[in-house]
């Protein structure tokens, strides 16, 4: 078993079938600290869903669940979070982004966050 990697999942939702609601059921079944970020407040089992970006956090890895189109406001948050990594889960890729944390010297890497969790790479 793998140490705690606080989390911050950015897209969270309470709805049982999107996959940031699975991955955030996962995360925890694995024993990671998850920070939850949506635009409505909520709760997904004991994790609260924040409305506002997490600051003075130390935020292991990023595990993006918004389209590339709505990611733009939280450019500059990321690269001041300095996370270890941001995972782009299918659907949210984004060059752009992942040129700016690569150069901010934060990893990046375009996988699914469940499978990561199911195969014990995470």
């Amino acid at each position: 078993m793998m140490g705690n990697k606080k989390t911050l999942v950015i897209g969270a939702s309470e709805n049982p079938a999107r996959y940031s609601n699975k991955a955030i059921r996962a995360l925890r079944f694995h024993n990671h600290d998850v920070i939850a970020l949506a635009k409505r407040s909520g709760k997904v089992e004991d994790v609260v869903i924040q409305t506002e970006f997490p600051i003075n956090e130390k935020v292991d890895t990023v595990s993006m669940y918004l389209g590339p189109s709505r990611q733009e406001e939280y450019y500059y948050q990321l690269v001041n979070l300095k996370p270890n990594r941001v995972i782009f889960n299918p659907g949210t890729e984004n060059d752009e982004l992942a040129a700016l944390l690569t150069k901010s010297n934060i990893a990046v890497e375009e996988a699914c966050t469940l499978v990561l969790l199911s195969i014990g790479a995470y």
